[in-house]
């Protein structure tokens, strides 16, 4: 049962004693975190937030791949590849939405290349493909600004959301249907992932 009336009160004399305050005082002190202090985990968090801040300002920015980000699926661009981004619209697609569903894609003009951008973890998941290349860690991806939408240079054919990534079992479904070839040699598209823009 809730008391209805008033809640009690602690009764004071109004002419007791109160202590003097104390005084109060701040000390500056200076902390220097050495790098080998900072964990692992946050030092990359560091790094991608600084990468992340960078797309913002509409600067071209290396991220890592894998983490809590994303890793990367790559296929030489031209008509097969473009179909397979069409029919990726069509799965990717809700009532809503413009019909450039797909998930994030950039497309590098200059090599022939889509870089398909898929969830963490695939890379450890991709079994070996004959017309594409699924990297994660330890590798890093040079990003083009938000607002490359078309060349010259790398752009994103499909714009880069928040809420979504290219799916890896329908995209290696649509690459086995369309087969866009040839594909990146491994080697090479690590050397360049980093500077591609």
């Amino acid at each position: 049962m809730i008391p209805t009336g008033h809640l009690p009160r602690r009764q004071l004399a109004p002419d007791r004693d109160l202590p003097p305050p104390a005084p109060v005082g701040f000390t500056a002190t200076s902390t220097t975190v050495e790098p080998q202090q900072v964990a692992a985990d946050m030092g990359d968090l560091a790094a991608r937030v600084r990468s992340l801040m960078a797309l913002q300002r509409q600067d071209v920015l290396q991220l890592p791949l894998g983490g809590q980000f994303f890793g990367i699926v790559v296929t030489a661009a031209g008509p097969q590849a473009l179909a397979a981004v069409a029919v990726m619209d069509g799965i990717q697609h809700t009532s809503e939405e413009q019909p450039d569903a797909c998930g994030p894609v950039i497309e590098d003009p200059h090599r022939s290349w889509l870089i398909w951008l898929v969830p963490p973890g695939t890379s450890e998941q991709w079994a070996p493909h004959r017309h594409a290349l699924c990297l994660g860690r330890p590798h890093h991806l040079a990003l083009p600004p938000m607002a490359a939408t078309e060349p010259p240079g790398p752009y994103w054919l499909r714009p880069c959301r928040g809420d979504r990534l290219v799916p890896p079992t329908a995209l290696r479904q649509l690459l086995d249907q369309f087969q866009p070839g040839p594909a990146p040699h491994e080697a090479l598209l690590a050397s360049v992932l980093s500077s591609i823009s």
